[in-house]
């Protein structure tokens, strides 16, 4: 029979440490080295030599090993043989067990300037992307003990994470799917699901994501060129389309006009005419010259 076993990765979790204030430890600790060497060196009796130098040297030891000091927006993570005993957050001097290990971590905000990255996009388009995302560490027992190198874990996720938003997006609109979502025109959006992904993959580090943003969106330099020409195609469609549209209400207009007022009377041909007319010299990119037709139609 095939059993099937399922491994349970543990989650550190943050919590607080006990410490002294240093301010308060430092002179007991100076009065306490002062009088167990005036004692070693001014009493001749053996027994309370021994005594002198056994408080002595545990002062010492505490004096160099046992104060530290933190900045705002910065914590120490204590580990004392091994075993996590907490983390200290508040700014100021202080002191713990000298034996404990203190690892300090920055908690302030940090920008993670990505390089820029060749990804396909939706169609299979390579292009050139870049994003700025903004972090700090939220839970210093995660970023400590559940990953290698917090640090490095955050670069490289947030690079897979970029490639990964990227392949569910389009670079523009294409075809004429104007209602689809596009990494140049949604970049808001685009910036919400990049965050999003972001914090699923930096949670098991403790890391908060505050932003990320596209910083640099461009195509690949080999279909740079077949791009930008197709991007000066579709703006000229455009431009004509709109132009056309125009020409034809101003003509569809003229002719309502001309009829409401009895200014002349058409028939079908010579409307066709005008609007060929007319549509000619709406739409014609070079300016219309006018000849006079001393005839008609008809003639």
């Amino acid at each position: 029979m095939n059993t099937q076993s399922s491994v349970t990765h543990a989650v550190s979790r943050e919590r607080s440490a006990s410490s002294l204030s240093g301010w308060l430890i430092l002179p007991i600790l100076l009065i306490v080295i002062v009088v167990s060497i005036l004692m070693l060196v001014g009493v001749r009796v053996p027994l309370l030599k021994v005594a002198s130098i056994l408080v002595l040297v545990p002062a010492i030891i505490c004096l160099f090993g046992g104060f530290f000091t933190l900045q705002p927006n910065e914590g120490a993570v204590l580990i004392l043989f091994g075993s996590y005993r907490g983390t200290v957050r508040d700014s100021g001097f202080f002191f713990t067990n000298p034996f404990n290990k203190k690892l300090k971590i920055s908690l302030r905000a940090r920008n993670l300037n990505g390089d820029k990255l060749k990804v396909n996009d939706k169609r299979g388009n390579p292009i050139e992307i870049a994003a700025v995302v903004v972090w700090r560490v939220r839970d210093t027992a995660q970023a400590v003990f559940d990953v290698d190198n917090y640090e490095t874990y955050v670069r490289i996720q947030s690079e897979s994470a970029l490639r990964h938003v990227t392949t569910a997006y389009a670079y523009d609109d294409g075809d004429g799917e104007t209602n689809e979502l596009t990494l140049r025109g949604g970049s808001d959006e685009v910036s919400a699901a990049l965050t999003k992904e972001l914090q699923e993959r930096l949670d098991r580090a403790g890391v908060q994501v505050e932003e990320a943003r596209l910083t640099h969106l461009a195509y690949a330099p080999e279909i740079a060129q077949a791009m930008l020409r197709r991007q000066q195609a579709e703006a000229v469609i455009a431009a004509r389309k709109k132009i056309v549209h125009g020409a034809v209400s101003m003509v569809e207009m003229a002719l309502n006009e001309l009829s409401a007022k009895n200014v002349v009377s058409l028939d079908n041909e010579r409307k066709a005419a005008m609007v060929s007319n007319l549509l000619v010299v709406l739409c014609g990119e070079s300016e219309a010259h006018p000849v006079i037709n001393t005839g008609t139609l008809y003639n």
